[in-house]
């Protein structure tokens, strides 16, 4: 049986997003390529997977998120302070 998803590289991986059909601020978690379809025929959609403030995680359309501006904190990439600071952009 063939993979009936794969991972998308997204450029909001770990950053605070919206998902505008809900309102819900979160975390993107992941973007993933998934066969949704029931039948001989593959259905592909790319989901993403935020988790919220709860902590509990939700998918959307991709098309659905949008950045909120936010630089992601240390506790929710998993990183270090000093790690963290040193991935935040430079602005002038």
């Amino acid at each position: 049986m063939a993979d009936r998803y794969e991972y998308v590289p997204h450029p909001l991986l770990r950053h605070r997003v919206r998902d505008v059909a809900s309102g819900v601020e979160g975390e993107l978690i992941a973007v993933i390529n998934e066969d949704v379809s029931n039948s001989a025929h593959p259905h592909w959609v790319e989901l993403a997977y935020i988790r919220g403030p709860s902590g509990r995680e939700f998918s959307t359309a991709v098309d659905n998120i949008e950045s909120t501006g936010a630089v992601p904190g240390p506790s929710a990439a998993g990183q270090s302070p000093s790690r963290a600071m040193a991935d935040t952009p430079v602005s002038k």
